[in-house]
């Protein structure tokens, strides 16, 4: 699987994993899904351990942990992180280029069919 991340996502990553109590061995889950309100959902957590069919992608010292299909859709994906007045949040920028989506969960916005996939911070869910 060839999956790239910028500095800024790396980053965003790094600090979602430490405020959220992880250690090195913490990983930032990712699932990604067809559906939503233009073509994908999203929701992130960070977990101690990847779960049973995640795969784990290493990049920078972070730790992603991937269910399949998320490996499916993200494959050759850039993901970046971007904070503007506008959007704060993780953005997917896919070799198919036409994607757009929104987040399942609360607070996701989607971008237009020309534009990168966009999933709020506000999709990240705290871990009890």
């Amino acid at each position: 699987m060839e999956l790239t991340m910028t500095p800024k996502a790396e980053k965003f990553i790094s600090r979602m994993i430490r405020f959220n109590g992880g250690t090195p061995e913490h990983g930032f889950r990712l699932v990604v899904s067809p559906g939503g309100c233009s073509g994908l959902s999203s929701e992130f957590t960070v977990e101690a351990a990847p779960l049973e069919g995640d795969a784990v992608i290493e990049t920078s010292g972070l730790k992603l942990f991937l269910p399949a299909e998320s490996r499916i859709l993200l494959d050759g994906a850039t993901i970046d992180f971007k904070d503007t007045p506008m959007e704060s949040g993780l953005t997917f920028i896919t070799p198919q280029g036409g994607n757009c989506g929104c987040s399942s969960s609360a607070g996701g916005h989607g971008e237009h069919a020309d534009g990168p996939v966009t999933v709020s911070i506000a999709s990240i869910q705290r871990k009890h």
